[in-house]
């Protein structure tokens, strides 16, 4: 049985890049005839998987996946515009009478599926541009400094939503963070949240990780890759994937591409370890270290909506 939740709750496994996410969504679905639905910005993309660790062949034959090897790498893409598939998924996984399962860490997905419906202000495309002209100067830190005086409750985030917000404080005199309280609209559906965190572990299964790509033939992908697909396209942006890149041209050696790919993913994750800790608050989320020896009985009452963490 799904156990089946209130009809507007969804299932969320969610955490850091290399935390185990997959293993523990794999071994529910098969267990409780789930399908997974992919919300990892870095899979949407088709020949880009090893470095994105993109689910096998064989394991998307044993548990129906959505949302991975979608677009050409050429594309671009949104969170809004995944927000959009995943409602067409889950009208798929309805009809095949199985239940929804959503895994991944890119927090933006997430909220655009599950944070408040808001509409950002219209704003002077001449004083923007030459704003944007002043702020693209200036580093990621003097970024920060400045959001945490106009708007500290964003100054945590990635360098475009600090962009978004001094913008919008400079330009309308309010802040995105009040903007998202008033003008929200609330989503159609609520999560419940399973963190996989490993906690102090997670830098070694990083490197073991990012050995294991390259060991399964990742140079070799991305030389593939590089013959068909521009150096501009969005794909590259993944993952280590132009640091990858630049060992296969003989640009970089793979010993300092690999230390290069796996500082990035570190600092990726401790974004992430960041989002999550900010970002699901108000919500229900129960949170597992995947070494737990009872890992198997602490997601089973999670699945069946027994313990509220």
């Amino acid at each position: 049985s799904s156990g089946d939740l209130e009809e507007h709750r969804r299932r969320v496994i969610c955490g850091p890049t290399a935390a185990g996410k997959s293993a523990v969504a794999l071994w529910l679905a098969e267990r409780f005839g789930a399908s997974i639905i992919s919300a990892d910005s870095r899979q949407i993309y088709r020949g880009f998987d090893i470095g994105t660790a993109t689910p096998s062949p064989d394991e998307r034959r044993r548990v129906p996946h959505y949302g991975i090897d979608i677009l050409d790498p050429t594309a671009r893409y949104s969170a809004a515009a995944w927000a959009a598939d995943a409602e067409g998924w889950f009208a798929d996984v309805a009809r095949t009478g199985r239940a929804p399962l959503i895994v991944g860490g890119t927090g933006f997905y997430l909220r655009a599926l599950f944070g408040p419906l808001f509409h950002e202000p219209p704003l002077d495309a001449e004083r923007r541009r030459a704003l944007a002209g002043v702020l693209a100067q200036m580093p990621t830190d003097a970024l920060r400094r400045w959001c945490t005086v106009l708007d500290p409750a964003r100054a945590h985030l990635g360098r475009t939503q600090l962009l978004r917000a001094i913008e919008v404080a400079l330009l309308t005199g309010r802040r995105v963070s009040t903007l998202h309280r008033e003008a929200a609209r609330p989503s159609r559906w609520s999560a419940r949240y399973l963190l996989v965190d490993p906690g102090a572990v997670l830098a070694a299964r990083i490197e073991t990780r990012v050995d294991a790509m390259l060991h399964a033939g990742w140079l070799d992908e991305a030389r593939r890759l590089a013959a068909s697909v521009p150096r501009g396209a969005p794909a590259w942006n993944a993952a280590g994937y132009n640091v990858i890149r630049a060992v296969a041209d003989g640009e970089l050696s793979l010993v300092e591409g690999r230390a290069r790919v796996v500082v990035a993913t570190r600092q990726y994750a401790k974004r992430q370890r960041t989002w999550f800790r900010h970002q699901l608050s108000g919500a229900p989320v129960t949170i597992l270290d995947p070494a737990r020896a009872d890992w198997r009985a602490v997601i089973e009452r999670w699945w069946r909506g027994d313990e509220e963490a």
